[in-house]
C-alpha cells in the first residue's frame, strides 16, 4: 500500500514539474541562440528583462517590449535616457576597482545596458570556419562574404594565422611617426582598405597587423595578390590609387569580419539596407566599424580624433593631411549625421571614452 502511494505521489510531482516546465518555456524565458543566428526582427525596439545562457555559453538578454519597468527605447533599440549610471550588477562588478585597473568585459556590459540586443562575442577576423557564420553568409560585400568564399579561402591559406594577441589601435593611413605626442607611439592593428592603405613602405610599423576591411569584391582580389607578392593586375575599378605592395608577411595579414560593417550600418546607425547592397548613404566610416569591432572584443574602448564638425568646412579632415572637412560631404556612401548620433549615444552612455571631445 505504501509503495502505491509513493508511486502516485511521484507521478503527481513529475506531472507538476512538466506543466511548470512547459509554462516556463512557453513564456519565452528560455532563450537559446548562437552568434550566427537571430531570434528577433531587425530594427525592432526591445528591452532586456533578464539574462539566460545561450547555446554558445554566453549570457544573452531576454527581449520583450519597447517600454517596460519605466524604461523607454528608441526605434533602433537604444535606451532613450542615457544617464550613464551603472546598473546595480555592474556597480558591484566594476565600482570597487582601483583607478586605472583593467575592467574585463566592461565595454560589452555597458553596451548591453543601453542596447539590450547587443550580443558578444563576434569573431574579430575571418578564419577557416568563416562559412559557418550565418550572419555574413547571406550578404554580398561589404556586409558579408557571399560570392567571395573561394578567394577568401585562398587568402586564409596564405595568412595561416587568424587571431590577435594584444590591444587595438590605429586605422587607415594615420601615421604615428612625427605625431607621437598626440597619438602615441604604438600601433597594434592597422585596419584599412586598398584605397586607404599606406603607399610608402617606410611608414609601416614593424610589429603591427595589417587588416583588410573589404568593401567590394575587388578588395579581396587586391589582398590576395598583395599577400602572395604578385604584381598587381586586373584591378581596375578603385576610386583612387592603391598601394602596390605591403611590407608585411602574409602571416601578419588578416581579414576583418564584415559583420561589423553590417551591424554598425543596419543595427547601430539605422542606415538603409538597400536589399543588402552598397548604396547611397548606407556605409559607415571605417572608424565606426572599428569601434563596433572593439565593443565585441575589447574590455575598454577609448577613441581620439573622432567627430566630423560640419560647421567648420575649412578645418582639416585628418590630423595628418590637408584635405578639408568639406570633402566628407562629397562622399555618397556615408551619412555623417546619423553616424554621429550613434557615437554620441556611446559617449553619453559611457560605453566609450572620447579622449579629444570631438564627438
Amino acid at each position: 500500500m505504501s509503495i502505491l502511494i509513493s508511486a502516485r505521489n511521484l507521478l503527481l510531482a513529475l506531472s507538476l514539474m512538466l506543466v511548470l516546465g512547459f509554462l516556463y518555456y512557453s513564456s519565452g524565458k528560455l532563450h537559446m541562440r548562437g552568434w550566427g543566428q537571430e531570434s528577433y526582427s531587425e530594427g525592432d525596439p526591445f528591452v532586456s528583462v533578464g539574462r539566460t545562457v545561450g547555446s554558445d555559453g554566453q549570457c544573452v538578454p531576454d527581449l520583450r517590449s519597447k517600454r517596460q519597468h519605466g524604461l523607454a527605447y528608441d526605434k533602433l533599440g537604444f535606451l532613450v535616457k542615457l544617464d550613464a549610471k551603472l546598473p546595480l550588477e555592474l556597480t558591484y562588478k566594476y565600482g570597487n576597482l582601483s583607478e586605472g585597473a583593467c575592467k574585463p568585459g566592461y565595454a560589452a556590459a555597458k553596451m548591453t545596458t543601453i542596447y539590450p540586443k547587443f550580443t558578444k562575442p563576434a569573431p574579430m577576423f575571418l578564419d577557416r570556419n568563416f562559412k559557418r557564420l550565418s550572419r555574413i553568409g547571406h550578404y554580398l560585400p561589404p556586409f558579408g562574404v557571399k560570392t567571395q568564399e573561394k578567394i577568401i579561402d585562398s587568402i586564409l591559406a596564405l595568412t595561416k594565422n587568424y587571431g590577435l594577441s594584444s590591444a587595438l589601435d590605429r586605422l587607415n593611413e594615420a601615421p604615428v611617426k612625427g605625431f607621437v605626442k598626440d597619438v602615441g607611439s604604438k600601433t597594434t592593428v592597422r585596419i584599412t582598405y586598398p584605397e586607404g592603405a599606406i603607399q610608402n613602405s617606410d611608414r609601416y610599423e614593424k610589429d603591427s597587423l595589417f587588416v583588410l576591411s573589404a568593401f567590394k569584391p575587388l578588395d579581396f582580389k587586391w589582398l590576395k595578390q598583395i599577400a602572395s607578392k604578385e604584381k598587381l593586375r586586373g584591378i581596375d575599378g578603385f576610386w583612387k590609387s592603391v598601394a602596390l605592395q605591403v611590407p608585411k608577411a602574409p602571416t601578419e595579414m588578416r581579414i576583418l569580419n564584415p559583420y561589423f560593417i553590417q551591424e554598425a550600418a543596419f543595427h547601430f546607425i539605422g542606415l538603409p539596407q538597400n536589399k543588402g547592397l552598397m548604396g547611397k548613404g548606407n556605409i559607415p566610416t571605417l572608424g565606426t566599424v572599428a569601434i563596433t569591432m572593439a565593443l565585441h572584443n575589447c574590455d575598454e574602448v577609448a577613441v581620439a580624433g573622432f567627430g566630423y564638425d560640419m560647421n567648420t568646412p575649412y578645418a582639416p579632415l585628418h590630423y595628418y593631411e590637408s584635405i578639408k572637412m568639406s570633402a566628407i560631404k562629397e562622399s555618397w556612401t556615408h551619412n555623417i549625421g546619423k553616424e554621429k548620433e550613434f557615437l554620441r549615444k556611446l559617449v553619453k552612455g559611457k560605453v566609450i571614452t572620447d579622449l579629444t571631445n570631438g564627438i
